[in-house]
């Protein structure tokens, strides 16, 4: 480590308005916390731009999550020193839209969940259906399961609860929403977001490179689709 690296991080450490909180995480990463998931998807797809330039290492790798970017690989001193000092002084802009390859998921709108949902919204459960599925998608980050993507778009006054009582078992394919996010279980999984509506598309297949269907950056658009009869309950 460089004698100006311990310095560089001190400054950035306090948080200037608006600007990211940056915290070295052991000798070879840094995470940026930023105020909001719009954010995370701007400061996201700035460092990718500064990866694609040269600026920073290929092996250099980019996770985002709720809030925070974390930059994982910076093996060099240098690199690290003068990375701090580009995300302290990051200011905070919308994303760049439509740059993201987009994704159209057809989706069968029958969920357990969709009459509450409608309720919640103050809508029938028609126009709950019309309203999610005109909303433009992105993929904020990925986890809780592999292929599983957090998804941004929905406006906050939609913002949902999840449930009081988790589901032991929530098939593969619902399309579920929780808080502001709306996602997909990629597999049969325990889970407490509300469920509206499924899909026959597979979000994670190790067959297939990648494995994951929907990375950060991707754009999502849920497309209604009636039901094929008989094939009610799990997407295979």
């Amino acid at each position: 480590m460089s004698g100006a690296e311990p310095e560089a991080l001190g400054r950035a450490a306090a948080k200037a308005p608006g600007r990211p909180t940056v915290r070295p995480m052991g000798a070879r990463a840094l995470l940026a916390e930023v105020d909001s998931d719009e954010q995370v998807a701007a400061l996201l797809g700035d460092l990718m731009q500064r990866q694609h330039q040269g600026l920073l290492g290929p092996d250099v790798e980019l996770v985002p999550a709720a809030r925070t970017v974390l930059v994982d690989g910076l093996t060099d001193a240098r690199e690290r020193s003068t990375l701090t000092a580009w995300l302290g002084a990051w200011e905070p802009h919308s994303a760049q839209a439509g740059t993201g390859p987009l994704v159209e998921i057809p989706t069968v709108y029958d969920g357990e969940d969709l009459a509450e949902v409608a309720r919640l919204w103050g809508v029938p459960p028609e126009e709950a259906v019309r309203r999610h599925a005109a909303c433009s998608f992105r993929v904020a980050f990925c986890g809780f399961a592999p292929g599983f993507a957090y998804l941004t778009g929905l406006p906050d006054e939609f913002a949902v609860p999840r449930r009081a009582t988790p589901r032991t078992r929530v098939p593969a394919g619902s399309v579920a929403l929780a808080g502001a996010y709306t996602g997909v279980y990629p597999g049969p999984s325990p889970g407490g977001w509300q469920l509206i509506g499924r899909t026959a598309v597979r979000l994670w297949d190790t067959d297939r490179t990648p494995a994951a269907m929907l990375t950060p950056g991707t754009r999502v658009r849920f497309v209604p689709v009636a039901p094929t009869p008989g094939a009610k309950g799990e997407a295979t």
